[in-house]
């Protein structure tokens, strides 16, 4: 990796046109998810169905993962990631109409029409992720992966920071159509930018196989390899465990009393963080003990998360949101960069989608994972065992996973 230039990655034009459409989209997805949140919690009041959103985009993109790894490996990436754009933006248009002009659906169905809208956009994850994965490592020089990962965190992060934030000012002040309406503009100029990007041919391969192979090569390939299989695991049980995202519309409401605006504020935190823990690990790459700074990094999360649970006060809540997005970020970057750099440019979209079984859907089934628990024990005490879970996930993984351990790149 080049370590003298931090701005290597960005310097080159497809990965920052990449990059920048990658935001835009981002930002209209996370945009898109503080107003669900909020608009769910408005209309039922209710923990378990906070989760179920959740649930609703995990399943279907569990259910396509492998196929579409398979897919990102066989069909042009770059089309399939502009279609599935597309698709994100006809959700977005379904959503506005369904909030704003067939009020008579939400009235009859309650909140069940929304959830099949965010299922479909769940589907449309499944086939963007891996191609955008596999895609991105064509962009650039294997050399530079552990930089061009840093500044995709940058570009998602701050994009998290910008956009809860956003979503929930517009939606407090100017209602529920004007927040969707923004999402479809963010989503359609990241198409716009996402075409721009010269189109690349798909990677020779090493040999034919039968689809049935093609599909398990993925998971065969990650369980061979302690290193990838462990850092995955880490990431996936501290997000399922330590993720309160999910009840954070409860937390703006009861506990702290700021409302829609705060909500965003509380949601773009842990964003904040990230995006200066990026930069610093753009000047200070922090790969030389990777495997150990993996395994603290998500011990120091779940401290933040059980720091959360206790706080009261909402500058102090805004502050450890902050750190756990800090030290999360350092945990992203060093396993993005172990995925990309142990991973045959052939099979990436299959080993991406695999990542994505572990890592993507362990944020939708923690929603929903925090969703039961604060039904079950209540809102303070799930939250507190999800960061203890954290913590003995991290503890464990460091004495069953020497190899990561004692990984350094």
């Amino acid at each position: 990796m080049n370590k003298k230039d931090a701005y290597a990655a960005i310097k080159i034009l497809d990965y920052r046109r990449f990059i920048l459409a990658r935001f835009l989209l981002t930002f209209a997805i996370h945009m898109q998810s503080v107003i669900v949140g909020w608009q769910i919690y408005e209309l039922t009041h209710d923990a378990l169905s906070l989760g179920m959103i959740g649930l609703a985009e995990a399943i279907p993109f569990l259910s396509v993962a492998l196929f579409a790894g398979h897919v990102a490996d066989t069909v042009n990436r770059k089309k399939i990631i502009l279609v599935t754009n597309i698709i994100y933006v006809v959700c977005a248009i379904a959503l506005l109409l369904i909030s704003t002009q067939f009020h008579f659906a939400l009235a009859k169905f309650g909140v069940f029409p929304i959830y099949i809208i965010i299922f479909i956009t769940g589907l449309a994850r499944g086939f963007m992720s891996p191609a955008t994965s596999a895609f991105a490592a064509q962009l650039i020089p294997k050399e530079l992966f552990g930089n061009a990962s840093t500044w995709n965190s940058v570009a998602w992060q701050t994009a998290e920071i910008s956009s809860p934030a956003i979503g929930g000012l517009v939606y407090g002040f100017w209602g529920v159509g004007a927040a969707y309406s923004l999402v479809i503009i963010f989503s359609l100029v990241g198409w716009f930018f996402f075409s721009s990007v010269k189109n690349k041919p798909m990677p020779e391969k090493t040999k034919e196989e039968p689809i049935s192979k093609s599909l398990t090569a993925g998971l065969k390939f990650v369980f061979s390899n302690q290193i990838i299989l462990g850092s995955i695991s880490l990431d996936m049980f501290a997000v399922f465990f330590g993720g309160a995202v999910a009840v954070l519309p409860i937390f703006a409401d009861q506990i702290l009393h700021v409302g829609a605006q705060g909500l965003g504020f509380l949601r773009a935190a842990p964003a904040v963080g990230a995006v200066l823990m990026s930069f610093i690990q753009a000047h200070n790459p922090p790969f030389k003990n990777a495997g150990r700074n993996l395994i603290i990094s998500v011990f120091l999360f779940g401290l933040c998360i059980i720091a959360f649970a206790i706080a009261r006060n909402f500058y102090l809540v805004l502050f450890v949101l902050f750190l756990s997005g800090a030290v999360d970020n350092i945990s992203v970057i060093i396993r993005h960069t172990i995925i990309q750099t142990y991973t045959p440019d052939e099979m990436r979209g299959r080993v991406s989608a695999v990542n994505g079984i572990f890592i993507g859907s362990s944020n939708e089934l923690g929603s929903f994972e925090s969703g039961v628990a604060a039904k079950l024990l209540g809102l303070i005490p799930s939250v507190i065992f999800g960061g203890c879970m954290t913590l003995i996930v991290a503890t464990v993984t460091s004495f069953i996973a020497p190899k990561l351990r004692k990984l350094k790149m």
